[in-house]
């Protein structure tokens, strides 16, 4: 195999997320890419979806690269990674996107010298508004940093993170989009109980949020003083607003991320 620009063990949700992220902005070409996985079907249907893309059953066969994105869940990271360790080049710069699992935990599985950055990505990569937190190990490059940078920058942002905030990172990006998306079922849901047909509800709802988070980055506003402007006295928003406040909604927010950071720390000692 010809050395390839990235590969990717595991395509899996993350995994394939990024490789469509990937091919689908132009940043990189099918044949720039390796994947391994083990399921025949994933196998199958990433060569009919990106045609000269490089698909192999085993890691192994994948490892002639200039980054290598271990797209494992944290459960099997010790395993995977202790596996290729004899077979992974000193020149690769390996990534890791599992979650809660510490720079000092892969260096002890690989037990040699080896470039990392640990990673965690969001799903809403997909659409090219990715938002990826990225924590370099000592050894890395600043031209490894800006390559790296270079594939989540293709879907979407980079924010370049210490270690200690990677947990918080992964409440904040990398699970929140699930509760996004529950609010958006939930807003539509009221809306459907009001009379509005479900699509139209979806749809105004996912813009609505869409559009509030673009008017936020786009003004430099603070959030709370953007609610204060739709909120007129004794409207209707303020009405709403009240009913979310007297229902805990900041505050479960808040415990979400708590427990999510603390699960995250759970896997890296699991």
């Amino acid at each position: 195999m010809t050395r390839k620009k990235v590969s990717i063990i595991g395509a899996g949700n993350m995994g394939g997320a990024i490789i469509k992220g990937l091919i689908d902005s132009g940043a990189y070409k099918a044949d720039d890419l390796a994947a391994a996985d083990p399921r025949e079907e994933t196998r199958t249907q990433l060569e009919k979806l990106y045609p000269g893309i490089t698909v192999e059953a085993s890691n192994k066969e994948i490892l002639f690269t200039d980054i290598l994105i271990a797209a494992v869940k944290p459960q099997f990271c010790g395993k995977v990674l202790t596996e290729i360790s004899p077979y992974l080049r000193h020149d690769t710069v390996l990534v890791s996107i599992a979650a809660g699992i510490t720079l000092g935990q892969i260096a002890d599985w690989l037990d040699k010298p080896v470039k990392l950055i640990r990673a965690m990505p969001n799903t809403p990569l997909l659409a090219g508004e990715g938002m990826t937190g990225l924590c370099p190990g000592a050894d890395v490059l600043d031209k490894d940093i800006e390559n790296v940078k270079k594939i989540f920058n293709a879907v979407g942002e980079t924010m370049i993170m210490a270690e200690h905030q990677m947990d918080a990172f992964t409440a904040l990006a990398g699970s929140s989009p699930a509760w996004v998306f529950m609010f958006i079922e939930a807003l539509a849901d009221g809306a459907v109980k009001e009379g509005i047909p479900r699509a139209p509800a979806y749809d105004a709802a996912a813009q609505a949020v869409l559009g509030a988070a673009k008017l936020m980055r786009e003004s430099g506003m603070h959030p709370a003083e953007l609610k204060d402007r739709v909120c007129s006295p004794g409207g209707t928003t303020i009405a709403g607003t009240a009913a979310l406040e007297k229902a805990g909604f900041r505050a479960a927010v808040i415990q979400a991320v708590e427990d999510c950071t603390r699960r995250s720390r759970e896997l890296g000692t699991q």
